[in-house]
């Protein structure tokens, strides 16, 4: 992207439905309740001609340094200085206030371009709070409507106008861009003698941070950023949006998402808490890896246990992150015992990875992310079909599956038909009377022989065809 843009003005004005509208998606949260949006958000704008970054910010009101109100505003200003140039939102319905005002000096101090956003322009009566912008010195206000989409090229212009066209338009060469498919792969079928395909260790992770409120996920990717770029505290819930950043482990590039805290579904009630769990949910299934955090001090409550199978039955690789380790007192008993339960009460993901670390100290969060690469390995992994027909005789000849109403069942044919979790096909005689003691034997199996710890496996059965019948098919 060529500049970057920050969206600020007080609570309430339309700041997210104008970065939606720029983005072209609905990545922000809106609603009518002031103060939705708490953390910086990025995105890339684009608006007819013109492309850029552009950043979502906190509706912004003075309070006290320590108050969430006041870290928020904190959040707002590392956005304007980090941005080339500033959309001031103002609501020309509800026309200008004290705190626009204010907002008008804190821009005008830090001398950088801003354009003046008279949003909600098509409501009637919108006129005088148009008008009353010019009061603010920060030149000509733009009327937009941003959930109708209208006056855009009037803002595109505004943008050009406050930047020059050399900042707004930079050479070709200038301009750095890089197309990366990281969509998901899907594999067909293989041939008898393919080759187990290497992990590819450059491409790109995208990796979700998940858990109950208060578990401590912001803490933990601030850490890992090394800077404050998320909004933190003592209050529980502070996280809405998912947000998604980008930094380096190692030489590769890690997305990190950023999620709500997920309480369970009857103590959610709020229509805002549903938009922000449905927004933690989409983040679940654009992810590969998914970080489920822990409150060491409190671990295995039964929200956390249903999260963990919401993410194996999305299909994503998981990693349990058992948080606030510095809390702990005798330790080795305790994750001696969290070792424990964790194989007793996940048995669907048998060999997770869980790793005790510390988002305020630092501890062991190298050993985390190892762990989420070590898993995401697993999770690509491919199979030849050559070795997985050689597994499935030997398995039935050391546990035959069982006979239904006097007659065998035979498993004539595996191939792996997908990665991204582990999917396989088997062939076999009537698929629906395999039971499924015998599909997890099965499961258990490859998790045990083929090295695949702690991911969803899927295992498919298909009806295998009657060389008789066909047969008296072609005859007719």
């Amino acid at each position: 992207m060529s500049f970057t843009v920050a969206i600020v003005g007080r609570p309430n004005v339309g700041k997210s439905t104008l970065f939606n509208r720029l983005v072209g998606k609905k990545l922000a949260l809106v609603d009518d309740t002031p103060g939705v949006t708490r953390d910086r958000r990025p995105g890339d704008a684009k608006l007819v001609d013109l492309k850029f970054r552009i950043i979502d910010t906190a509706g912004l009101e003075q309070s006290a340094p320590d108050s969430l109100q006041g870290r928020m505003w904190a959040q707002t200003e590392a956005a304007i200085d980090e941005a080339d140039l500033s959309l001031f939102v103002i609501d020309a319905k509800a026309g200008l206030t004290p705190a626009d005002e204010t907002l008008a000096e804190m821009l005008r101090r830090r001398g950088k371009p801003v354009v003046v956003v008279a949003n909600k322009a098509e409501a009637r009566g919108s006129e005088g709070g148009f008008y009353d912008a010019f009061t603010l010195g920060l030149g000509e206000p733009c009327p937009v409507s941003a959930e109708h989409g209208q006056g855009m090229l009037d803002l595109r212009d505004a943008i050009i106008a406050a930047l020059g066209e050399e900042r707004a338009f930079p050479p070709a060469e200038d301009v750095a861009e890089t197309d990366v498919d990281i969509r998901p792969e899907s594999g067909g079928v293989g041939a008898e003698d393919e080759e187990e395909p290497a992990y590819d260790e450059t491409k790109p992770l995208r990796v979700a941070i998940v858990g109950r409120p208060n578990a401590g996920k912001s803490t933990l990717i601030n850490r890992f950023l090394g800077e404050d770029r998320l909004l933190t505290g003592p209050e529980a819930g502070i996280t809405r949006d998912s947000i998604s950043v980008e930094w380096q482990w190692r030489g590769r590039t890690i997305k990190m998402f950023d999620t709500a805290g997920m309480r369970r579904k009857a103590k959610v009630q709020e229509k805002l808490e549903k938009l922000s769990v449905a927004d933690a949910l989409r983040a679940i299934r654009f992810a590969e890896t998914v970080v489920i955090v822990f409150d060491a001090t409190i671990p295995f409550e039964k929200q956390d246990l249903q999260i963990v199978d919401l993410v194996l039955r999305e299909g994503r690789a998981a990693v349990l992150a058992f948080n606030k380790w510095d809390l702990v007192e005798n330790w080795q008993a305790v994750l001696a015992d969290l070792r424990e339960k964790t194989e007793r009460l996940l048995p669907q993901a048998r060999g997770i990875k869980a790793v005790p670390i510390s988002g305020h100290t630092g501890y062991g969060l190298d050993r985390l992310m190892q762990a989420i690469i070590d898993t995401d390995r697993v999770w690509n992994r491919r199979i030849s079909t050559a070795r997985l027909n050689r597994w499935l005789e030997s398995q039935q000849v050391q546990h035959p599956p069982p006979a239904v109403s006097g007659r065998r069942l035979k498993l004539k044919y595996m191939t792996q038909v997908k990665a991204r979790p582990p999917g396989f096909m088997i062939s076999c005689t009537r698929p629906e009377a395999v039971p499924e003691s015998y599909i997890r034997y099965l499961t258990n199996g490859l998790r045990t022989d083929f090295d695949l710890p702690g991911v969803p496996i899927r295992i498919h059965l298909r009806a295998s065809e009657n060389p008789y019948e066909s047969k008296a098919r072609k005859k007719r």
